[in-house]
Parts: C-alpha cells; structure tokens; sequence
C-alpha cells in the first residue's frame, strides 16, 4: 500500500470496519429463527384481517370453500367404499 497517507489507511479501514458490521447484523438477522417467525405471523395476520381485527371477507370466503371441499371429498368417499 505505499503512496497511501495515514489518513487514507484509516478511511479504508474505516469503511471495512462499516462493510463487516453490516455483514455480521444481515447474518445475525437471518439465523435469529425466531424473531424472523415472529415477524413473519405477525404479517400474515396482518394481512388477513382488518383494521378492526376481523377476518378479511376473501378469507372467510377461501375457508368456506375448503370446507366445502372437504365436505364434497368425504360424501364422495363414503359413497365410493359403499359400492
């Protein structure tokens, strides 16, 4: 590194210090499991209910189909095995 002052030594020292923090925060966030969770249901829940807490109407209506599916696959079934 000859011709480099002092100060330009410590300025790109300085910055590889500010680029290994960085690095080391993205690392501890992504193996923090359950933080990441946390964060991750909190959202889903957000986004599947209402300002007032209550379940979205296309969630309900994407519950009652399921159900309704099911119900439709059991009677299905139990009337197969019946033949």
């Amino acid at each position: 590194m000859p011709g480099k002052s002092p100060d330009e030594l410590q300025a790109e020292i300085d910055a590889q210090r500010e680029e290994l923090a960085h690095t080391v925060d993205e690392l501890a966030a992504r193996l923090d499991v359950k933080s990441r969770a946390t964060a991750r249901a909190a959202d889903l829940k957000d986004r599947a209910t209402t300002d007032a807490g209550k379940p979205r109407p296309e969630v309900l209506a994407a519950a009652a189909s399921l159900i309704a599916m099911t119900a439709v696959l059991i009677v299905w079934r139990v009337r197969q095995g019946g033949k």
